[in-house]
C-alpha cells in the first residue's frame, strides 16, 4: 500500500468517524432537549401538589396544646 493509499484510507475512516459523532451529538441534542421538557413537566406537577398539600394543610383545625 503506498502513502497516498495509506492516506487516502485514514481519510476515508476520518470522515466516516465525523459523520458518527456528528450522528450521535444530535442524538443526545434532541435527548436533552426531550428530558429537560419532561424535568419543566415534572417541576410544575411538583409545584401544583405543594400548592394542594398547602391548601389541605391551611384547612387543619389548628391544634392547642393544654399544659
Amino acid at each position: 500500500m503506498t502513502d497516498f493509499e495509506n492516506l487516502e484510507q485514514k481519510l476515508t475512516q476520518l470522515v466516516v468517524l465525523h459523520r458518527q459523532i456528528k450522528d450521535e451529538n444530535r442524538d443526545m441534542r434532541l435527548q436533552v432537549a426531550k428530558l429537560e421538557s419532561e424535568n419543566r413537566a415534572l417541576g410544575e406537577k411538583l409545584a401544583q401538589a405543594r400548592s394542594r398539600i398547602e391548601a389541605v394543610i391551611a384547612r387543619l383545625p389548628a391544634t392547642t396544646e393544654d399544659a
